[in-house]
């Protein structure tokens, strides 16, 4: 990453935010305790977000794909930009979709299919990676369905499994950017990625020992979440707040970047297939419960998301207005 001139950087920082009142504790789950469904429900309902230990993937798929990620973003940027600019896959630099949204991030953006074509050095490693973080999403999303006395249990995982599954995986660089150190101390904060939901189902991060992630609260206060490199951190997805029908929450999270260190994550977005059409479960409706969404295809809602800027409320045009 090339340094900036002082004019440039400014387009990268975020104000200063207010501290939460309350700084509440991530939920962590242990996907080997029968009591994990009930905790996977309160904290999707609470949260959107939450943190798995005991999660069942091999730590040397883990330590390879990010040893490999290091190496590839270490590279020259001549040998980097081969792989780019993504359409809809390949290498970005700074610039995030196509709609002016910008970060002080490199990335790699891939097919999550098996025979998806990837730069020389990932061959072989993000399919190991990808199918053993796939394996733990279905088995979330199935501990999920127990707890609500969905049937069938495979109710949401089965969009992941399908062979026309519309899933990506991410891998994010954050380099260290020494021109914001003297700005760091004043409470100004430099952005890796910014503020957004995540449009799919659900979404498994894992990132390096660097801080940078940060979920927003019910007050719109910013909170920041502690790294940990042998968990895994999980995002309910807007198809999934939606196949709820609100009842789990998709959270609003961003990334800042690090005055001096460098930060690695890798994310796998598990979607449905495009023509999967996407609304609230009739088996979950209660009642005369009314659906707060109207129904789309996820084709319909990739598109919308991909013309809209990261920090739109992407679902607001697909909400039901409900007569009081």
């Amino acid at each position: 990453m090339v340094a900036l001139s002082k004019p440039l950087i400014e387009q990268f920082f975020v104000k200063p935010n207010t501290s939460p009142l309350i700084i509440p504790d991530i939920p962590l789950i242990d996907l080997s305790k029968p009591e994990s469904k009930h905790h996977l429900v309160k904290a999707c309902q609470d949260f959107g977000f939450f943190k798995v230990v005991n999660h069942g993937v091999d730590s040397k798929f883990i330590n390879k794909l990010e040893s490999e990620a290091v190496k590839f973003f270490a590279s020259p940027l001549s040998v980097k930009e081969k792989f780019g600019p993504p359409d809809p896959f390949g290498y970005g630099n700074k610039s995030i979709g196509r709609n002016g949204d910008v970060g002080w991030v490199e990335y790699l953006l891939l097919n999550a299919k098996p025979e998806s074509e990837y730069p020389e050095i990932f061959q072989g490693v993000v399919n190991d990676y990808v199918t053993s973080v796939k394996t733990m999403a279905c088995e979330i999303l199935e501990l999920l369905a127990d707890e609500m006395k969905l049937q069938p249990r495979n109710v949401f995982s089965k969009l992941l499994l399908d062979e026309q599954s519309d899933s990506v995986f991410r891998v994010n660089h954050y380099p260290p950017c020494p021109e914001f150190q003297e700005n760091e101390k004043s409470g100004r904060k430099l952005v890796g990625f910014g503020e957004h939901t995540d449009p799919q189902i659900i979404s498994v991060l894992r990132s390096n020992n660097t801080s940078g992630l940060e979920i927003s609260l019910r007050d719109g206060s910013w909170m920041s979440v502690p790294p940990d490199s042998e968990s895994f951190f999980i995002n309910v997805g807007d198809s999934l707040q939606v196949m709820t029908n609100g009842r789990f929450k998709s959270v609003k999270h961003r990334v800042v970047a690090n005055g001096t260190k460098s930060r690695v994550s890798m994310i796998y977005f598990g979607g449905p297939p495009l023509s999967e059409k996407i609304a609230p479960l009739p088996s979950l409706m209660q009642g005369e419960e009314d659906s707060l969404y109207k129904e789309f295809t996820w084709f319909e809602y990739k598109k919308s998301a991909f013309n809209s800027r990261l920090s739109d409320n992407r679902l607001g045009s697909f909400e039901k207005i409900i007569a009081s």
